[in-house]
């Protein structure tokens, strides 16, 4: 399909394939509900904020998929009142199932970050996992997220990519393709159906239309404060994590999940967790921000 190219065609595109990737985006992204979950979405926060959470009385998240973020920190009592926003009807349907198993009370919304439903002043803390680069006009949107705040309320949004760090995690993702045939042959998996974690073939290929931005950090804060906010921080995270994951999840995508040694996903993912580690101690805070492929973003409205 061609490249959408207003506002509404980029909308509706990330709607009709968030929709389709749904049902099979916990898998694919590794989602945990207990403890591995909850510490890293905890230790995203802590970065983001520069040290402890505190708890908030009414959240709202934005794009909040599956619900990864606000159902752990309602689990861990950091918030009291969560709502949870998403343009795609099919993520708010699985979050919402999400939120049963779990056995938590969510307040769902299936609308866009730019025209939020809700009054102003309507919570203290606006947060967002890998959704700013989704949406169109990030102008309206933290003007919208500005709006609802009440005055002191804190922004938090992780997972942003980088734009210098998205150039950078196209090589492990170019060699991961290459190296793919081998691996399969090597671990006795089958090649995957083209799309299968994205709601097949058709809903894969809009996969590639539905990222409109990689940011400079300095533009990111520009945009924010633009908006009215104040204390604008953006700091990167993971590096040699990143390459690592984001090979092992390239090669992952090619092969039928089911025949994936359980042996090969431990790897994958005690290593994943031992260079986060190391980026953490070592590399983050002292290596720009734009050079990681994660940003997260916090500021507050002033009063």
């Amino acid at each position: 399909m061609p490249a959408p190219q207003t506002p509404d065609e980029i909308r509706e595109v990330n709607a009709r394939y968030h929709d389709g990737a749904s049902v099979h985006y916990d898998a694919k992204w590794g989602i945990d509900w207990g403890a591995v979950g909850r510490d890293q979405v905890l230790g995203k926060l802590e970065k983001a904020l520069g040290g402890d959470v505190p708890p908030f009385a009414r959240s709202l998240e934005i794009g909040a998929g599956t619900g990864y973020f606000s159902l752990h920190m309602k689990m861990a009592g950091l918030v009291a009142d969560a709502t949870c926003t998403d343009i795609s009807a099919g993520m708010v349907e699985v979050l919402e199932s999400n939120a049963k198993m779990l056995k938590l009370d969510i307040a769902t919304e299936v609308c866009d970050a730019e025209r939020l439903p809700f009054a102003d002043g309507s919570f203290e803390l606006v947060l967002g996992h890998a959704v700013l680069h989704h949406i169109p006009d990030l102008d309206r949107a933290f003007n919208e997220i500005h709006r609802v705040l009440v005055p002191g309320g804190t922004i938090l949004f992780a997972g942003e990519p980088s734009r210098n760090g998205d150039r950078l995690a196209q090589l492990p993702k170019r060699v991961a393709t290459l190296a793919a045939p081998a691996w399969r042959a090597a671990i006795g998996a089958d090649a995957a159906a083209e799309g299968h974690a994205d709601g097949g073939e058709n809903n894969h290929q809009l996969e590639q239309h539905v990222d409109v931005h990689a940011f400079l950090p300095a533009e990111l804060e520009r945009i924010v404060e633009a908006a009215g906010f104040d204390d604008v921080k953006v700091t990167g995270e993971e590096l040699l994590a990143n390459w690592f994951g984001w090979t092992n999840r390239a090669l992952e995508s090619t092969a039928v999940s089911e025949q994936v040694p359980n042996l090969w996903r431990q790897y994958a993912f005690r290593g994943y967790i031992a260079l986060q580690k190391v980026d953490r101690t070592l590399l983050e805070g002292r290596l720009p921000a734009t050079i990681f492929y994660n940003l997260l973003l916090s500021a507050r409205r002033p009063g």
